[in-house]
């Protein structure tokens, strides 16, 4: 059992940064990819992130070259680095941990643990 817990949320103006954290504890194992997901209100649940365990990312394409997903290993630590903030990336963040190695479809069903999410509210 893997227990996942964000923080770093907050309110940031369009154009702002912020970085969420993720701390895992419980059963870590390194060989998992790891990701961020995201919902705004009204809408499905999307991927953000992924690292797989060889440390290859993959991110949604309206994030691509303002998000950046990193991971500590020896801190047991998930990080999503988020800079040129729009209105429309506001919704509520989660991270996640894998089934495999890989998660190239940044999809729902390629994650196993779950942590409760935080906030990001951008305004414009």
């Amino acid at each position: 059992q893997v227990r996942l817990v964000e923080s770093g949320g907050g309110s940031v103006q369009a154009g702002g940064s912020l970085r969420l954290s993720c701390a895992a504890s419980g059963s870590t194992n390194y060989g998992y990819c790891t990701g961020w997901f995201r919902q705004a209100p009204g809408k499905e649940r999307e991927g953000v992130a992924a690292i797989g365990a060889d440390g290859t990312t993959t991110y949604h394409g309206s994030v691509k070259g303002r998000f950046t997903a990193s991971r500590d290993n020896a801190k047991n630590m998930l990080y999503l680095r988020m800079s040129s903030l729009k209105p429309e990336d506001t919704a509520k963040y989660y991270c996640a941990v894998g089934k495999d190695k890989s998660c190239p479809q940044l999809a729902e069903s390629e994650f196993r643990y779950w942590g409760p999410g935080t906030q990001v509210d951008v305004s414009s």
